[in-house]
């Protein structure tokens, strides 16, 4: 078990949130006079090399909040600063995973936070100009970050010379069309450059070639809003918080059958009964949970039995589940486990933009094979068959994650409620949940949302 070494629980904690709910918080006059903003861009800018920058965020261990957790700092390491022509920052706010609305409470209650996350790393990659691709419905946060960096730039923290740098900084901002596809990086730059939101192939990187073909680093809201922390306290102070591997804190969407819904900052290393029963109140009354997924729709789904795993992704690994982009879904003992597979497995055959083989082609035999089985027209052979689909969508045979997330999907249901399945496909029974809604008699079309 990882060695939890904090204290959660005191307000300092919570290195996030702790100013939210500070009337006008998103006003720059507030956020600087209440919560100290824009102190770590003036040390960055002026008393920090480049360099310093990215050790900073690598002594904290911070690791991306969007779904790989891969080491923020090291990833800041592969661009070339000195590389001749532009380099750029793209943020990920299109934040389009099932159960996820993290990055949306982060830029409702503070933008400024974002904005100074974002301009530290630019300063340190070398990057003139940031992007943020923000989630098209997203209309409201898309208002307040807007307003936001215009603050920010008649107050000169934007512009030419910042805080009197010279090295010009500039943010802009670009609206998604509703394609879950751009939550893959790679999709989310041919979908900025005005193409079709499809995956590249890899290599090369978009540290290497990204945006316009330029040297890029992708960073998730979240990542970049934890920033300004680390850089006013110090990575080793940040590094206190979490476990040895998986340091600091993160934000956590809790949603489905629990009594109180919402957004909450968790120290890693704490335990999924933690999230779901004491700070998220459990399920209803006379209810237990059933299942949940501990990180979003695309990340594996874990049994009531394994609500003591650690949040840590460590943890998450050794369970063959892992944290992704912190959407926390409870279902209760009143819903079918079959039935909420299919329902996923239609989002992603939906939502594949079907560039590659296996994702475009088994995303719709998953479908087609639920539909049998909810039909009462399943048998062994459909059981066979989601698990062969399933096979071919994980383990890198797609170009991007979201063939692995229908996969999982399948394999993680079946294997932790495989009696369910066999009551659905042998016995044509289900001993759970209200009676079932239509079933469509046709497969999704595929690939439709996936536009530039």
């Amino acid at each position: 078990m990882a060695e939890l070494r904090g204290s959660f629980g005191e307000a300092p904690k919570h290195l996030l949130t702790r100013w939210f709910g500070t009337p006008d918080l998103h006003r720059l006059e507030v956020y600087e006079s209440k919560a100290g903003g824009y102190k770590a861009l003036r040390t960055a800018l002026l008393e920090m090399a480049p360099a310093d920058l990215t050790n900073e965020v690598k002594t904290s261990g911070l690791r991306g909040r969007g779904g790989a957790g891969f080491a923020t700092g090291t990833k800041w390491s592969f661009i070339n600063r000195d590389a001749p022509g532009p380099k750029y920052v793209v943020v990920n706010a299109d934040e389009s995973e099932p159960g996820t609305s993290k990055d949306r409470y982060i830029l409702e209650n503070s933008p400024h936070l974002v904005v100074e996350g974002i301009l530290i790393a630019a300063y340190a990659v070398g990057a003139n100009q940031a992007w943020v691709y923000i989630r098209g419905e997203y209309d409201e946060p898309h208002r307040m970050l807007t307003e936001a960096i215009e603050e920010a730039r008649a107050k000169g923290y934007i512009g030419p010379k910042p805080m009197g740098k010279d090295f010009p900084l500039d943010i802009r901002l670009y609206r998604g069309h509703g394609a879950y596809i751009c939550g893959e990086e790679t999709a989310l730059l041919e979908s900025l450059e005005g193409k079709r939101a499809q995956p590249r192939s890899r290599p090369p990187f978009p540290a290497v070639k990204g945006a316009w073909g330029r040297p890029t680093l992708l960073n998730n809201v979240e990542t970049l809003a934890t920033v300004p922390w680390i850089i006013n306290n110090g990575g080793a102070a940040y590094a206190k918080f979490g476990t040895d591997k998986s340091p600091g804190t993160r934000l956590m969407s809790v949603s489905g059958n629990v009594r109180k819904p919402g957004v909450y900052e968790v120290e890693l290393g704490q335990t999924f009964r933690h999230v779901i029963m004491e700070l998220a109140g459990g399920p209803p009354d006379g209810r237990k949970v059933k299942v949940f997924w501990p990180g979003g729709s695309s990340a594996p789904v874990l049994p009531e039995s394994m609500l003591d795993t650690h949040t840590d992704m460590e943890a998450l690994a050794a369970a063959r589940s892992m944290g992704g982009s912190g959407g926390v879904i409870v279902m209760d003992d009143t819903h079918c486990v079959v039935r909420a597979a299919y329902r996923l497995l239609r989002f992603y055959a939906f939502e594949s933009c079907g560039k590659c083989t296996p994702c475009r082609v088994g995303g719709d035999w998953a479908v087609r094979t639920y539909q049998r089985i909810l039909a009462n027209q399943g048998s062994q052979i459909e059981l066979d068959t989601l698990l062969r689909v399933s096979d071919g969508l994980q383990n890198g045979r797609c170009l991007c994650g979201l063939g692995d997330s229908a996969g999982w999907v399948i394999d993680s249901t079946i294997r932790h409620f495989r009696e369910e399945y066999e009551d659905h496909a042998l016995r044509h029974e289900c001993n759970v949940g209200a009676t079932p809604p239509a079933l469509r008699t046709t497969s999704p079309q595929v690939g439709r949302s996936a536009h530039a």
